[in-house]
């Protein structure tokens, strides 16, 4: 049962006194990493020497974006899967059975060409990096499933207490991924037996792709070996990863196929009309049933946030309005509302599934948008920091002085979803500049200038001395760089593509841009303890 998960050990959390520490965050999502040895995307091993930067910077918390396994749409907020991770990251260089089945050298040589293609890559090319990387873990599960699992060796029942330990939702997974590569549809499309998990067409599919279903669990299984050691090395870096939890998981997915009593299919999330958006927005994904959850004490979203806090020490609530009310379109168009309808009832479910997430981890709330009055002083009651974002921090069109944020708040100048600080600044009128130039750390800048290195320092500095608890910059800002990752509403070839312009070893070399970010961690009071007192806590 998924609640097994939920009811496991749960991981050692911070005190209230640490959690309240100043601290300085870098959000560079883990698709976008860049090493000289990768395959075109960035994969697990990367990490390390993300942290490793990242401590070199001032930075000790280390934003990832969801890392949940995607199918055909690449948005990382419309997983297939609320608990797998996606197996694009894993690191086959480092996988011992990769190695032992010969490593590169044993791939075919157009295989060789393309990850080499791939790595020189300005973008992300994520169908090809897919289908090259799933060559290399062919080749890799054939040499364990010879060598190892038929052979019962140790390291086959590694694999097998793995399963055990996370069958709630392993299983499902692997039984989905395999029928979708079969069917190459939705499930909502497959034979009726299979759509509604009849017991003997599953108990069929489980004799005939009994391979097919290791060889999922076993990608799975690697993928968290490769995980915990590089938290752990971030750690002892002074680093705590930082997750992203998604506010629900797409339509054609494993846990709405396997979970179909909690969500409504009939009906998909989105937003009401606002001045931004005149008609609202339908994001096409499932609602959740709440009347059902409540009766089953929120099994699913209380393993949702366990798995979590097994994987990150923070992590960001998406979209956490939702949680107290979601907007919902019926698929034809016709219908919408909140779900509840009632304020009071809104409070209370929103808090209630807050306070079931705390346990499993330190949590912020992605509070943008368009939100209840209610919202944030919710959130402030549960001690649960929000967003303030530089740019819309603004009261009649001045910009509020962040040295006036709360201290339960998460400090930024942008998100994902938004153009940079770079692209942002140029285009504001000069007005806007000159309104911005009021803050006291931006009085120097001439607001008739373009976006320079000064610009760039200074709106990191406007944040840093707010007086919130964890400032968090997109690396793009850190640096001073344009490319943006997202830009929702939009299905742009472009979107979730974003890879770092250089790799981490010549960001390594380049101690004037580590030592400048750091100074202004160190002046803000943000610098991040030596990696022996991070572990010594």
């Amino acid at each position: 049962m998924l609640e097994d998960i939920a009811a496991a050990p749960k991981p050692m959390l911070a005190g209230a006194s640490e959690r309240r520490n100043r601290r300085a965050g870098v959000l560079l999502p883990l698709f976008s990493m860049r090493q000289s040895r990768n395959w075109g995307v960035g994969e697990i091993d990367d990490i390390v020497a993300a942290a490793a930067w990242a401590a070199s910077a001032g930075f000790s918390v280390l934003q990832l974006l969801p890392v949940n396994a995607v199918g055909n749409d690449v948005s990382p907020y419309a997983a297939v899967s609320a608990f797998a991770l996606d197996p694009v990251y894993l690191s086959l260089d480092s996988c011992e059975d990769f190695l032992k089945a010969g490593g590169r050298d044993a791939l075919s040589a157009a295989a060789r060409d393309e990850i080499a293609a791939l790595a020189a890559s300005d973008l992300v090319l994520w169908n090809r990096v897919r289908a090259v990387k799933q060559e290399g873990a062919r080749l890799a599960f054939e040499r364990f499933l010879r060598d190892e699992w038929q052979a019962s060796t140790s390291r086959a029942r590694k694999l097998g207490a793995f399963m055990k330990k996370n069958r709630a939702w392993l299983d499902d997974y692997a039984l989905f991924v395999v029928l979708h590569d079969r069917h190459r549809k939705a499930w909502s499309d497959w034979p009726s037996d299979l759509q509604n998990r009849a017991p003997d067409a599953i108990g069929e599919l489980r004799r005939e792709s009994a391979d097919a279903l290791l060889k999922i669990a076993w990608v799975q299984w690697q993928l968290d070996v490769q995980w915990s050691k590089a938290r752990r090395e971030a750690r002892r870096r002074g680093v705590e990863l930082m997750g992203d939890l998604p506010f629900t998981v797409a339509m054609d997915s494993a846990d709405v196929w396997a979970n179909r009593a909690i969500f409504r299919t009939d009906l998909h999330v989105g937003t009401p009309p606002d001045d931004s958006s005149p008609t609202g927005q339908d994001w096409g994904l499932p609602v959740y049933d709440w009347a059902a959850l409540r009766r089953s004490n929120f099994g699913w979203l209380r393993a949702r946030a366990a798995r979590a806090g097994q994987l990150f020490g923070i992590y960001r609530v998406d979209h956490v309005a939702g949680f107290y009310r979601t907007f919902f379109r019926s698929s034809d168009g016709k219908t919408s509302g909140f779900s509840p309808d009632d304020e009071a009832a809104q409070i209370g479910l929103g808090e209630s599934i807050v306070r079931l997430m705390q346990p499993f981890g330190e949590i912020v709330a992605e509070d943008l948008g368009v939100l209840p009055s209610f919202l944030r002083p919710s959130l402030e009651r549960l001690e649960v920091p929000g967003y303030r974002v530089l740019r819309w921090e603004k009261d009649e069109g001045q910009y509020r002085d962040p040295a006036g944020w709360p201290v339960m708040s998460v400090a930024t100048t942008s998100t994902h979803d938004t153009t940079t600080n770079a692209e942002w600044y140029d285009r504001l009128s000069l007005d806007e500049r000159k309104a911005l130039a009021r803050i006291p750390d931006m009085r120097h800048i001439d607001p008739s200038a373009r976006f320079d290195d000064s610009v760039r320092d200074a709106l990191l500095r406007t944040v840093y001395r707010a007086p919130s608890t964890l400032v968090l910059v997109t690396f793009q800002d850190a640096m001073g760089l344009r490319d943006r990752v997202n830009v929702p509403g939009t299905l742009a070839d472009t979107n979730w593509t974003y890879r770092m312009p250089v790799d981490f070893g010549v960001l390594a070399s380049d101690e004037r841009s580590s030592h400048r970010l750091l100074e202004l961690a160190k002046e803000a009071g943000r610098a991040p303890a030596t990696a022996e007192a991070s572990a010594a806590r």
